[in-house]
């Protein structure tokens, strides 16, 4: 028997039983559409990753006490990294164009009857030049009133809009945690960054400011972060070593004693939200699979209902002369039908939910056509994989038992 035919034949089979089909094909089309949206969530991400490195450059340089994100191998250590490290590293560095020590704290911000939960940092002025960080309106504080630890900061677009609303925010005073600071600029908006957080959510005051006001304590002597930026992004890796030497030595680390601070260059940051996002978007795509599997056992138990329900029809075809092949590929092709029609209907849905999830959420999605092709190729698969038991059993029948078959 031909090809044709019996496309023909699988094809009659499937509308003659149209619900119970769509109920069968039901698995695929989730399991399909959900791997997509996955893979194109997936792949939006690395995109924008990938995005935020090229708009920031690969000469920043992220320096903090204590050794945990070096590898697994690792503990988190009790370091802690003081001003004398800073002006270490200042000093000796031959490599940088500009360093700032960090300091935050987690507060509640109020203007007038307004406020709101949020962060404020203790930077340095270079900062803003570090992280590419531009003003709107006003000015940034001066390395002056950093030194003499002046009350005054600049804020983002988000505490702008729940704190201020339409009102000018410049020249107005708010208070974090009972603290006075003269707003004199705002900091362009910068939106989320690669992990969901809030990059306007935040308030930038004079390092001195916030460490010897707002922290205090023995704390305030502590520095969490150093951000730095290379003269030349060719000499990134040369600046890392050159740095882990000067902190070695003046941390007075013996050979063998592993580091205690971590230094990460803008490229390895990006490459270890990558590693995180690869592994992410592979444990939701195998979650996501796990819908094909249910979808290819609803085939196969859905072909040996039907293999039943026809068991006169298997022996009369047989009795006049069709062969075993024959049968063999009228179901088989009949369950790759489900599950390559299920397949299609799965990709739509697929594309247009990450189309209408990156549309409502601003998420960056990219759908690729690998990831089309996958899909396409596993739904053959699974309808050759669980068809072909069910296709196998119809075609060793005997005639003449199927004949008898009530």
């Amino acid at each position: 028997m031909n090809l044709g035919r019996l496309i023909t034949l699988a094809f009659k089979a499937i509308i003659r039983n149209g619900f119970r089909t769509v109920l069968t094909m039901l698995g695929i089309i989730i399991g399909v559409a959900a791997v997509i949206t996955m893979l194109a969530v997936g792949a939006g991400t690395k995109k924008s990753i990938r995005d935020t490195i090229a708009a920031m450059g690969s000469n920043m340089l992220f320096i903090m006490p204590g050794s945990n994100l070096r590898g697994p191998a690792r503990t988190a250590s009790r370091a802690r990294f003081y001003n004398k490290d800073l002006q270490a590293i200042a000093v000796n560095s031959t490599m940088l164009s500009d360093i700032s020590p960090t300091v935050f704290k987690g507060g509640t911000a109020k203007f007038q009857a307004e406020s709101r939960t949020t962060t404020i940092y203790g930077v340095e002025p270079q900062y803003m030049r570090i992280r590419t960080l531009e003003i709107q309106d006003g000015r940034m504080f001066s390395p002056s009133e950093s030194s003499m630890g002046a009350k005054v900061c600049v804020i983002g677009q988000t505490i702008i809009d729940n704190l201020f609303g339409s009102i000018d925010p410049v020249g107005q005073t708010i208070r974090f945690d009972k603290i006075p600071f003269q707003v004199i600029g705002t900091v362009k908006s910068k939106g989320q960054n690669n992990a969901g957080m809030d990059q306007d959510d935040m308030i930038i005051a004079p390092f001195n400011t916030v460490r010897k006001r707002v922290i205090a304590g023995p704390a305030a002597q502590q520095i969490r972060q150093i951000y730095a930026s290379v003269s030349d992004e060719t000499l990134t890796q040369e600046a890392i070593a050159e740095i882990r030497d000067i902190l070695r030595v003046h941390r007075k680390l013996r050979e063998g004693v592993p580091d205690d601070f971590t230094i990460l260059s803008q490229q390895e940051m990006g490459n270890m939200m990558e590693s995180t996002s690869e592994v992410l978007t592979a444990l939701l795509t195998a979650v996501a699979a796990i819908s094909l599997l249910v979808g290819g056992i609803g085939i196969m138990n859905i072909m040996f209902v039907s293999v039943t329900e026809r068991t006169r029809e298997i022996g009369l075809r047989m009795a006049v002369g069709a062969k075993d092949r024959d049968i063999l590929w009228q179901f088989l092709i009949e369950a790759v039908m489900i599950s390559l029609t299920g397949g299609i209907i799965g990709m739509i849905f697929g594309v247009s939910a990450s189309l209408a999830l990156s549309k409502v959420s601003g998420w960056t999605v990219v759908i690729t056509p690998s990831s089309i092709v996958i899909s396409f190729v596993v739904c053959v698969a699974t309808g050759v994989f669980f068809g072909w038991y069910p296709a196998f059993k119809a075609s060793k029948s005997d005639p003449i038992e199927a004949l008898r078959y009530e």
